[in-house]
């Protein structure tokens, strides 16, 4: 059985950092690009960042560049993301999604919520 758990929300002043975790289980962790997506209340779901399959290619969502690393640790089958200086506009649902060809895996998500 597949499983992605996320973990590491919560709440947190503007200004702050949380680190986000994503542990995966069922599937060869290391084959997979994982992505981290976002959504905010009454708005689309956004991607994030990307992080290849050996994490030597990531990619980043113009908003969060300078402020959000996505790293992996294909060892502990889990991929993380540290997000530094966050703003009140990062509140979100935040998910973790793996995807190796046409096999496409969905954490449940973690609330993140920045305010004063």
């Amino acid at each position: 059985q597949v499983q992605l758990v996320e973990s590491g929300g919560g709440l947190v002043q503007p200004g702050g950092s949380l680190r986000l975790s994503c542990s995966a289980s069922g599937i060869t962790f290391s084959r997979y690009i994982m992505t981290w997506y976002r959504q905010a209340p009454g708005k689309e779901r956004e991607l994030v960042a990307t992080i290849g399959a050996t994490g030597a290619y990531t990619n980043y969502t113009d908003s969060v560049k300078g402020r959000f690393t996505i790293s992996r640790d294909n060892a502990e089958s889990t991929v993380y993301l540290q997000m530094n200086s966050l703003k009140p506009e990062d509140t979100a649902v935040y998910y973790c999604s793996g995807r190796w060809i046409r096999r496409d895996y969905w954490g449940q998500g973690t609330q993140v919520t920045v305010s004063s």
